[in-house]
């Protein structure tokens, strides 16, 4: 059993975790606080180069001044977009849930919701990391600009084949290997406009804290795509503190590839503008905020963008030691660790929220709060998208619909709710709208601005349609309908989320005339989009309705997904 659970999560692997491959053998799920076994286990083959880099001590970061007296008249909004990384839709209180069953509560992160307005149906602009930021950031789908897929080397991906058993066997395709592009070139193209560009030109200070992972070679990365100052790491992780730091506590899961991989790969470290590494001087969730709030304090006398993207909770799991004794009610480690990680995120966020009431900029400050996507399903936690079906790295409600809320007291309406569906990609119209700032012109933008919908100014829907694609996984949300077509299984599943939000009733069958109208949608959009800029290379599946921690059956419904 455990070889198909590391089969059947290592392809999936590849969608956000670009380093090396797991060992076979593990210890169970019980074991999950001990180390993981060294690089001589790995199985022949699949032993990736994993080169380091140096990292300097921890030191002192230095923000650049604005103004000593605050500007005169009316100022443009300060706004701060809060990014976590693969929060499940259940791991926040807001609507009555919680992580672990509640013990969890999440009073910071709900109170934008409850001072601001909730968007009961957001949607991230993907099922995973990268793919996710690029919508964001672009106000485009990402498949207008062929960043369809996580950045990943060619060794990684080829590793995948080295698990050939189980029920539901990776998918390998050798003979796109000659479409591949050097991993250097992969990153989001630089003649996509950013939304720090179009801030910084109507006159923004734009900050970036964080998780950046739309590539890493210099001009990639986001000192060199709008941002002035840059906090934080290119791709696809960092560790939280060192594994042996005395004040971390972990949790390693050996049934999770991705996790081992994780392990045996990530350092711990930030650059400043794209300097040199060096050590945070203490968890990089508390760090990332110690020096958000620095940031704040230089710049509240004048407009600023700020990008604040943590990493957690994604794996790999690293709670405070204080976070983890707060919480001895809870009996499961793993479970543990990744509640106090979801406490020291809100309490985090309180402390950016807190610092804008002390500085005077709470009412002149546009806050956003949402997740790249989904939990996932090699947690082995099985509530954290509920009541959602699916997962991070699927396009079911569970992969996709995200808290997203947004605060401006005094234009915002506390304790609103907007109930039609809208996207990632609606961030960059609504903060571009808010700064008075210049829509792009020459591009076919999807993002509109949410603020005049949000206030009554304007009725109908944001989006007729959404869409997602990653291969040949396609899927329209066009009303309250929602088809998604899968390449393996070759499988229409259709879904009239009005009366079955969690996508139980596949009506594909007893509706074929709204299937065929969806499908239309479908390929009239899939004409508008280009062709990737590097090709899928493999696909693995992923179980719709349990987590990687239990056994596949051969009654699982699944989804492949590429990379």
């Amino acid at each position: 059993m455990r070889r198909r659970l590391l089969k059947s999560a290592l392809m999936a692997a590849a969608a956000c975790a670009v380093v090396a491959a797991p060992p076979a053998q593990q210890a169970n799920a019980q074991q999950a606080n001990a180390p993981p076994a060294g690089d001589s286990n790995l199985p022949p083959g699949i032993l990736l180069n994993r080169p380091k880099f140096e990292i300097g001590p921890p030191r002192d970061v230095t923000w650049q001044q604005g103004p000593a007296t605050p500007p005169k008249g009316r100022r443009q909004p300060n706004i701060i977009v809060i990014l976590a990384d693969d929060m499940g839709y259940n791991d926040i209180t807001f609507n009555g849930g919680g992580v672990a069953g509640g013990a969890v509560p999440t009073p910071n992160i709900d109170s934008i919701g409850r001072e601001g307005v909730s968007f009961a149906q957001g949607y991230a602009g993907h099922g995973t990391c990268a793919p996710s930021r690029a919508a964001l950031l672009t106000g485009r789908y990402p498949t207008r600009f062929g960043f369809e897929f996580t950045p990943t080397p060619l060794a990684f991906a080829r590793s995948t084949r080295a698990f050939h058993y189980g029920l539901y066997n990776p998918v390998y395709f050798p003979e796109r290997e000659a479409e591949l592009i050097p991993y250097t070139e992969m990153g989001v193209a630089t003649d996509q406009v950013m939304l720090p560009e179009v801030l910084k030109a109507a006159g923004y200070h734009t900050l970036q804290f964080g998780k950046w992972h739309l590539g890493e070679t210099p001009k990639f990365q986001p000192q060199n795509r709008g941002f002035d100052e840059t906090l934080g790491f290119t791709g696809g992780g960092s560790m939280f503190l060192p594994r042996d730091d005395p004040r971390v506590v972990n949790s390693f899961q050996g049934f999770d590839p991705i996790d081992l991989n994780l392990w045996a790969s990530l350092q711990f470290y930030v650059r400043k503008d794209g300097g040199p590494a060096f050590q945070p001087k203490r968890h990089m969730t508390d760090y990332l905020t110690d020096e958000a709030l620095a940031a704040i304090d230089a710049n509240k006398n004048r407009p600023f963008f700020m990008y604040l993207a943590y990493n957690a909770p994604h794996t790999p799991l690293q709670a405070t030691k204080e976070d983890y004794d707060a919480l001895p009610q809870i009996a499961d480690h793993r479970m543990r660790v990744y509640a106090a990680m979801i406490r020291q995120l809100d309490r985090n966020i309180g402390r950016v929220l807190e610092k804008l009431q002390e500085e005077g900029l709470e009412k002149d400050t546009l806050v956003v709060f949402t997740s790249d996507n989904g939990g996932a399903y090699y947690l082995g936690l099985p509530e954290i998208n509920r009541p959602f079906r699916g997962w991070k790295q699927t396009f079911f409600e569970g992969g996709i619909r995200e808290p997203f809320f947004i605060r401006w007291p005094g234009v915002v309406q506390a304790g609103s709710t907007y109930r039609a569906p809208v996207s990632h990609f609606d961030i960059f119209a609504t903060a571009v709208a808010a700064a008075r700032g210049a829509m792009p012109k020459d591009r076919p933008m999807d993002g509109v601005d949410l603020l005049p919908y949000v206030q009554g100014k304007k009725t109908g829907r944001p989006h007729e349609a959404l869409f997602w694609r990653t291969g040949g996984y396609k899927v329209v949300r066009a009303g309250d309908w929602k088809l998604q077509v899968t390449q393996i299984p070759a499988k229409d599943w259709l879904y009239d989320l009005s009366a079955d939000p969690t996508e139980r009733n596949n009506l594909a069958a007893s509706r074929p005339e709204k299937l065929a109208e969806l499908k239309a949608l479908l390929a009239k959009h899939d004409a508008e989009q280009v062709k990737p800029l590097w090709p899928e290379l493999g696909m693995g599946a992923v179980m719709l309705d349990h987590s990687l921690i239990d056994p596949q059956r051969p009654n699982d419904e699944y989804v492949y997904w590429g990379n």
